[in-house]
């Protein structure tokens, strides 16, 4: 398999984690590429038409593109433990990662936004509401951290991607010390081997 990604994308960086969660890294080319809204990459878009990262392709040639689908096709390919379960805790954790694939839209569209867009055509008002939604998004995550215990599904795997990402980004955003629960969570996940090795720099 060869899998498209920027060290930088959060959403690949999901995908990434759910390889090495899998054991499956053996089996995977990773690929790093540039993208840009206004740049696309040619050899990117001959894979996947909306030229977006991550793209998987699999071993019969088909490619596979949003991180969502590649993880559970991922998920399919092994027989330890599943980051998606099949049983009836699935639609909460499928809902945990879409809470956390919105937060990290907001947060991408918002790097954006600051880092790509001239400054005179730059909307501060529309980039306060996008916080709006990853404030909110933390709040959710830092009510529901104390039930997760030692669990890192898929839900868990999206929210150490949003924090990491907000780290990376959006340094000066204080998104711990309101959300103690969250931030004592993340002490912990942040060491497991998965994510140490899939740090952006």
């Amino acid at each position: 398999m060869r899998l498209w990604h920027n060290p930088a994308s959060p959403f690949a960086r999901k995908v990434r984690i759910v390889a090495r969660e899998a054991e499956l890294l053996p089996r995977i080319e990773e690929i790093a590429v540039m993208v840009s809204p206004v740049n696309p990459n040619t050899d990117l878009a001959a894979r996947n038409p909306l030229v977006k990262i991550p793209a998987l392709q699999t071993d019969d040639g088909k490619v596979l593109y949003d991180s969502s689908v590649i993880c559970e096709y991922l998920d399919s390919l092994h027989n330890g433990v599943h980051v998606i379960p099949s049983d009836a805790t699935r639609w909460d954790a499928l809902r945990v990662q879409s809470l956390c694939d919105g937060i990290l839209d907001a947060a991408v569209l918002c790097r954006y936004e600051t880092a790509v867009r001239p400054e005179p055509y730059r909307w501060n008002d529309w980039v306060k509401g996008q916080f709006t939604k990853i404030r909110n998004g933390l709040d959710a995550l830092a009510s529901e951290a104390p039930a997760w215990g030692e669990r890192f599904g898929i839900g868990q795997i999206g929210a150490a991607c949003v924090l990491g990402y907000l780290d990376f980004r959006f340094a000066d955003e204080n998104w711990r010390a309101p959300r103690t629960p969250l931030a004592k969570w993340y002490e912990v996940t942040r060491g497991r081997p998965s994510f140490v090795s899939t740090m952006p720099t």
